[in-house]
């Protein structure tokens, strides 16, 4: 209950003033103008890093809405490895959140997104360890295959291929890679099987976007000789839109909400500094383009194409938009008849939406369920409407994934809505919707995506479409919508969500770690979850053979759709300390079902359906515990309290107001959670109720922090200086700087073994100083480096004790990992 506060909590704080990611597009004069000078302007820019927030969303901004450039930004993760500052999502659901915000940040500064199958496995300090966890191989292909696929005329990279260990590994490895991809996508014998669908490419040249961070701060970056650079002016206003290009850049980077990268805009001059890497040379350091003819001339057949937009463009009316329509369908009709297909396709696109918004033209595909099953049959509305006087007729409705054509011949009259309703026969064989990167099972390094159309495409798949084929002047054009789930919310108003396609029920075991201290059987609960009505069947939890489940299944029988029920089974574990997966499965008619739905749902970002199996982490650990009280401080958000629960300790989640001498008295230790003192502000008014605790004989127990903003200066009752010192290798060999030190020995002796399992990276952002009074109980050090001793630091303060950690509790403990337990234990049990 108190976790589901906490989540409310940051849900009222981050539904502000946020628009719905779903409803359709409803462009100004003003905007569209803009559209159709892009529509005159055939040149693309593809940026290329390794994470969501690594982009530059300045420059993004200039080349789209500036230049007018096609530009994308090739994201090699999805930022799976990192922290969620609104939510407790970690790992693969953390990088769905990611996803969708950079879906979001391309929605506001006019780019386009793309990744690749690398998985964000967490903080790499030298490429060569990411390129061994990652496949390189894979990755470059990738890369080749969305360059070839998007035929970028230049390449802009984020990070230095020159500069290996100053950086985030995967920060290196993107620019080192994408040297490689530069060359092998214009190579007709490098994976000659992309060739089937697209041709080789090659850009023009490659630069790499520079800044003050790489020249180690502002005041060296102000000094340093630039006349080497392309020093671009981006800090133009653009008065068609009221705003300028910082400042559209600053709504784009605030769309990584998960990231706290909340950001202001700025006004007035602003400069970008790009190094020439590859290509041909530049004298116009103004025109990243120089050289490259970004007209319709490049386009065989297409210089009448380009003169019909400019005299489109010059004859616009933004107080009738309309006007242009006749001249768009005319270039429609010149664009349809080209033989290159590359920019055919890109401006087909385009113009069949600058027509729809310069006609008024709204179509849309409803449906009054959220959710369906396959071989449902599901009532389908439609809504069809031309707010101009140009002559429109609706011909046909086809519905997908169905392919199945109806039609319509309806006259389409100036601002008389047209709407129906559809029965739409459902596949029995639909695929579910979930994210395609998540369906298979990948390596620590990789996600599994075998079909390489599927690659490098940022969203969910989604199968359920509607073609409305519309004759406009006579000349037939076909414009796609996805189906959605519309409503109309009493608070909200008009709410719009992505229809999933679902299993007939789901699974999920409530507790994705269970925990086993000794021999006595659990119970183990499995929420079942219906997707259609009438779902009758049997729920069974399968273990390892050494594990006993009782009964081996119970029956289920689900009147209603959506609805859930809840069965328990006994599990009991073996007399060993072990781990084990358990998987929990529905059978109906000789169906088996083994998915878990996962609902992420934030108001900045589309709700997300996620299919993932439906296991658990089951642990059978030789753990003692002392002290029972605990006081949890949640900061940045973590599971680690649902752990301490298990663990058997008696948890409160207390807010910083609630710190007080009196709420403290009764607890044994205090334990902050990640990050407390860079997002908490309210704690600077209470350390020092919270050092006395400690002088009066609790234990107050600090996990990592950042070097960046802290809310307070003294985080310890002694000196205490944070760090980026940090162990990336989970595997490292630990060192017991003193073997005696009662957090190894009691009441669990710590051994090697405890530190095997371990998951992403063994800590970060350990002290690299501190008083004399801290203890360093731990050293370990990734490969070449020199030994860390910041991990474990113990110091007695008065009757009690302080300890700073950086390991990453935060991860191991929902992972099951047993030796974390048993370290927590004897950290929270010292002096008890």
């Amino acid at each position: 209950m108190q976790k589901n506060i906490f989540l409310l909590l940051l849900l009222s704080i981050y539904s502000v003033g946020i628009a719905q990611p779903e409803l359709p597009e409803k462009p100004t004069s003003a905007e569209i103008y803009a559209k159709i000078e892009k529509l005159n302007f055939l040149g693309s820019a593809l940026y290329i890093a390794a994470h969501p927030d690594d982009e530059n969303t300045r420059l993004i901004s200039f080349l789209s809405n500036n230049v007018k450039a096609r530009t994308g930004y090739l994201s090699l993760t999805r930022g799976d490895g990192g922290q969620n500052l609104i939510g407790l999502e970690l790992r693969e659901l953390l990088g769905v959140i990611r996803t969708q915000e950079l879906i979001e940040a391309r929605k506001v500064d006019g780019g386009e997104q793309f990744f690749s199958r690398a998985n964000d496995f967490g903080y790499s300090k030298v490429p060569n360890e990411t390129l061994e966890i990652w496949d390189k191989e894979k990755v470059l292909h990738d890369m080749v295959w969305i360059i070839r696929k998007f035929q970028p005329d230049i390449i802009i990279n984020r990070f230095d291929h020159r500069s290996p260990g100053t950086t985030h590994g995967h920060h290196t490895s993107s620019a080192i890679l994408t040297q490689d991809a530069y060359t092998l996508a214009n190579d007709p014998k490098y994976e000659p099987n992309q060739l089937k669908y697209v041709n080789t490419w090659q850009p023009k040249r490659i630069l790499f976007n520079t800044s003050w961070w790489f020249f180690g701060g502002r005041e060296n970056f102000e000094k340093a000789d630039k006349s080497k650079y392309v020093n671009l002016s981006t800090g133009v206003y653009y008065p068609l839109l009221g705003k300028s290009n910082q400042e559209i850049a600053a709504i784009s980077r605030s769309k990584h909400k998960s990231q706290g990268f909340g950001s202001t805009g700025a006004r007035g001059e602003d400069m970008e500094y790009m190094e020439l890497i590859k290509g041909s040379d530049m004298e116009d350091k103004q025109n990243l383009f120089e050289g490259i003819d970004t007209s319709w001339n490049r386009v065989q057949g297409g210089k009448p194409i380009g003169e019909a937009i400019t005299a489109i463009i010059k004859n616009y009316d933004f107080k009738k938009p309309s006007k242009s329509v006749p001249a768009l369908i005319e270039v429609y009709n010149q664009i349809s008849q080209l033989k290159d297909n590359h920019w055919k396709t890109i401006k087909l696109q385009e113009i069949k939406e600058i027509i729809a918004c310069s006609s008024g033209l709204y179509l849309e595909a409803y449906s009054e369920s959220q959710s369906v099953t396959p071989g449902d049959a599901v009532t389908l509305h439609w809504e069809a409407i031309n707010r101009c006087s140009v002559p429109m007729t609706l011909k046909n409705i086809t519905l997908l994934p169905e392919n199945k054509s109806i039609p319509q011949n309806i006259q389409l009259l100036n601002n008389i809505d047209q709407s129906n309703s559809i029965t739409v026969q459902i596949p029995e064989d639909a695929n579910y919707t979930s994210p395609y990167w998540l369906t298979e099972k990948g390596t620590s390094g990789m996600y599994k995506v075998d079909d390489l159309q599927k690659i490098g495409k940022p969203d969910i798949i989604r199968e359920m479409k509607v073609i409305f084929e519309v004759e406009i002047n006579g000349v037939p054009i076909t414009f796609e919508k996805n189906i959605v789930h519309k409503f109309n919310d009493p608070v909200k108003g008009e709410v719009c969500q992505p229809l999933d396609i679902v299993p007939a029920v789901t699974t999920q075991i409530l507790n994705k770690v269970q925990l086993f201290k000794d021999n006595k059987q659990q119970t183990v609960t499995v929420k079942i979850k219906a997707g259609k009505d009438n779902c009758k069947g049997i729920a069974k939890l399968e273990l390892p053979k050494d594990w006993k489940v009782s009964p081996a299944a119970i029956p289920f029988d689900i009147k209603t759709k959506s609805s859930e029920v809840f069965v328990n089974f006994e599990v009991t574990p073996p007399s060993y300390p072990t781990e084990a997966t358990a998987k929990s499965i529905a059978v109906i008619d000789n169906t088996a079902y083994d998915r878990e739905q996962i609902i992420i749902d934030y108001p900045h970002i589309a709700t997300q359906q996620v299919l993932l199996p439906s296991t658990a982490k089951f642990t059978k650990a030789d753990l003692k515990i002392k002290g029972e009280k605990i006081a949890y401080i949640m900061g940045a958000g973590d599971n680690v309290p649902e752990s301490l629960k298990q663990m058997g300790y008696e948890l409160a989640l207390l807010t910083p107001q609630a710190i007080s001498a009196e709420t403290l008295k009764d607890f044994d230790a205090v334990i902050m959670g990640i990050r407390a003192y860079n997002v908490l502000e309210e704690l600077e008014l209470k350390q020092n109720i919270l050092f006395d605790f400690v002088a009066n004989g609790g234990n107050m127990i600090v996990q990592y922090n950042t070097t960046g903003h802290l809310t307070i200066k003294d985080i310890a009752p002694y000196p205490l200086r944070l760090s980026r010192d940090r162990v990336t290798e989970e595997d490292a060999k630990v060192t017991f700087l003193d073997a005696t030190h009662p957090v190894l020995n009691h009441p669990n002796k710590i051994t090697d073994n405890d530190f095997k399992g371990w998951v992403q990276e063994q800590g970060l952002y350990y002290p690299d100083e501190w008083a004399k009074e801290f203890v360093p109980v731990l050293s370990a050090h990734d490969t070449g480096e020199s030994p860390k001793k910041g991990a474990l630091l113990v110091a007695q303060y008065g009757k009690g004790y302080y300890i700073y950690t950086g390991l990453s509790f935060f991860r191991e403990l929902p992972e099951g990992v047993s030796g974390a337990y048993r370290l927590l234990a004897n950290i929270i049990a010292i002096g008890k």
